[in-house]
């Protein structure tokens, strides 16, 4: 018989307090505040973001654009900076998607409208990420390959949780706020390496605020969307093998202490990261002249390739979908980051040459601890000479759950994104509020671009 998944939730996100959420989680999601906060200021130059803020005309509002002076109503907010996070596709991964980039531009968004604390937008956050992870232990397939983005299908939802928790709705309501969020999940893989990725995760967090808005205000959901037979986990499962009998995990299980967030080192989509730390470690123990490879062969997971769709990307965008163009970017100049993510540089002579030679061959062996993913990656680059050079086997990326950043390092990556913002942000001053985020009594008392 199925557990009342829509209600279970309900009431562990009207009942959570911050002083239920262990410490160790707490120090993941500040990581996950400064670091997407970081890539959404410097998102902000996109395209995808300043033509969707062109298109929407919002007026002046509550609830900062880009963490700078120019302002605007709190959905509009939640949608702009969501589409300004994830540009760069250069947010952090946990639970199949882009948690921090859709939870919080509606969190921030709706915050600042409230005068809420840091420890609420924590507990927010908390909320959010938790529900999101609830929903995807509940299916063992992975959704891309149905052609789900698990970002736009799971984000609505959580959005919904982690506002439903911000303005402290009751368990039928936050109930109702679940199941609103259900109905607007959204997304797919075909639209990835385009404007309209982004897109999804702009689109999620206003979905998610706007829920809750709603069932605050009386609006009514079914109270069993989620495990309904014709519900959401039945809707978007690839096999339909989704497990509605289990007791709900949430707040007795943390996945934000388990499964935590991975930061990214790298501009580019997850798939390459494996790929691109191993390349960076072969080349730094044997230098290798890009114009005396006679091929490349990578090895990763069936299910990482077919998400890498691209294999002679010609623009930037494109080209953050290629594994092809990870390795040839990081074998010709040593790197693979927002530099290189120019439409010149992808189109270059020595990358589209490179990229012809570069050749996927997909497992289809499982690491049974990480569905989708082969037991590791490794690539193999046979030169014109005869010889072959072999990479190191990665199992583990730099900066993923098992090899987490440091203060540091997260510091340098925020300070590097700021710096290439269009607006002035007091960078150390915002990076360690967020740091400290569960110190800050309102959060309109942080400090702004001027």
């Amino acid at each position: 018989m199925a557990v009342a998944i829509t209600q279970e939730l309900g009431r562990f996100i009207s009942g959570l307090r911050y002083a239920d959420i262990p410490a160790e989680a707490i120090a993941v999601m500040k990581m996950g505040f400064a670091d997407s906060i970081g890539v959404m200021i410097v998102g902000a130059k996109e395209p995808a973001a300043t033509t969707l803020r062109s298109v929407l005309a919002a007026p002046a509002g509550p609830s900062r654009l880009f963490w700078g002076a120019d302002t605007a109503p709190a959905p509009e907010a939640a949608f702009i900076n969501g589409v300004a996070g994830h540009a760069l596709d250069y947010d952090d991964v946990a639970q199949r998607g882009h948690p921090s980039t859709v939870l919080m531009p509606a969190i921030i968004a709706e915050a600042q409208l409230l005068g809420a604390s840091g420890e609420e937008m924590l507990c927010a956050y908390a909320a959010g990420y938790e529900t999101w992870a609830e929903l995807v232990r509940r299916d063992p397939d992975q959704h891309h390959e149905k052609g789900w983005h698990p970002t736009g299908i799971f984000g609505a939802i959580a959005a919904a949780a982690a506002c439903a928790r911000l303005h402290h709705l009751n368990a039928e309501q936050t109930t109702h706020a679940i199941a609103l969020g259900a109905s607007q999940s959204a997304g797919l893989m075909a639209n990835f390496g385009t404007m309209t990725k982004p897109f999804h995760a702009g689109r999620s967090a206003q979905s998610g605020l706007l829920a809750a808005r709603l069932a605050k205000a009386g609006f009514t959901a079914s109270p069993d969307a989620l495990e309904h037979p014709q519900g959401y986990l039945s809707a978007v499962s690839p096999a339909r093998k989704v497990d509605r009998d289990s007791p709900v995990e949430a707040g007795r299980v943390w996945k934000l202490v388990s499964a935590r967030l991975g930061i990214k080192k790298y501009p580019l989509c997850y798939c390459t990261h494996r790929i691109l730390d191993a390349t960076f470690d072969m080349i730094a123990a044997t230098p290798i002249a890009h114009a005396d490879v006679r091929r490349v062969v990578v090895h990763t997971s069936r299910h990482f390739a077919t998400i890498l769709r691209n294999a002679l990307p010609q623009t930037g965008l494109e080209a953050k979908f290629s594994m092809q163009f990870a390795v040839s970017s990081m074998l010709v100049v040593g790197r693979a980051g927002l530099l290189e993510l120019q439409d010149h540089f992808v189109t270059s002579p020595e990358i589209q040459s490179l990229m012809k030679r570069v050749v996927i061959e997909p497992d289809d062996r499982e690491d049974p601890a990480t569905p989708g993913k082969l037991p590791f990656d490794c690539l193999t680059v046979e030169m014109n000479d005869g010889r072959v050079i072999e990479s190191r086997q990665v199992k583990h990326i730099r900066g993923g759950a098992e090899l987490p950043l440091s203060r540091d390092a997260l510091w340098g990556k925020f300070e590097d994104c700021v710096k290439s913002a269009p607006v002035n942000i007091p960078a150390l001053e915002v990076f360690n509020a967020l740091m400290s985020l569960e110190t800050v009594a309102n959060v309109n008392q942080m400090q702004y671009a001027s």
